[in-house]
């Protein structure tokens, strides 16, 4: 699995939400045999960074059975140390190729940080979202600049050569991603 280039890993997640949009149902592989191959390790085609958010499920949006995607979750899909040491994980040490910051609408975390709101540990989540989103108070676009700037600091400070980084989208009524 972790032999996929970065545009094969895109594809595959392309291909992956396509069929779970068609379906209108999450179709995960949890047979015996998958099973046992992932207890022999793990190398997955891709990393996604994406929010906490219950509604957001990866392996389900991009049809993954266990062990094909690296999943990284945090509220507002925001980067720190914590963050990166896991993607420099998956990269160096899994050989994913891709990274995905996904993104969503209706993020509570973007719209907390639109508003102002933000208190205790929440406000280091809320604060670096307001750095990212800056003016703007469209939700969905600052969503976009959010997703936009964790790529950006995924890029700045992991230097991993075949690495590629991409944000992405998810929209919650459809099941569709949109990788921008």
């Amino acid at each position: 699995m972790g032999s996929y280039t970065a545009e094969e890993a895109k594809n595959r997640l392309a291909e992956g939400n396509k069929k779970y949009v068609e379906s209108g149902a999450a179709s995960v592989d949890a047979s015996e045999s998958v099973l046992k191959a992932s207890s022999n390790g793990q190398s997955p085609f891709a990393v996604v960074i994406t929010c906490s958010d219950s509604r957001v499920i990866p392996e389900a949006i991009f049809s993954a059975g266990i062990g094909d995607i690296f999943v990284i979750r945090v509220a507002g899909n925001v980067m720190d140390s914590h963050q990166l040491g896991s993607v420099e994980y998956a990269v160096s040490h899994l050989g994913a190729k891709l990274v995905v910051v996904l993104g969503h609408e209706h993020c509570g975390a973007v719209g907390a940080a639109l508003s102002g709101h933000g208190e205790g540990y929440i406000k280091s989540i809320t604060d670096e979202i307001q750095k990212a989103a800056g003016d703007e108070k469209d939700e969905m676009k600052a969503c976009c600049l959010n997703v936009k700037n964790s790529c950006r600091v995924i890029e700045s400070s992991l230097k991993i050569q075949d690495m590629k980084v991409m944000g992405a989208v998810y929209y919650l009524e459809s099941g569709k991603v949109e990788f921008l």
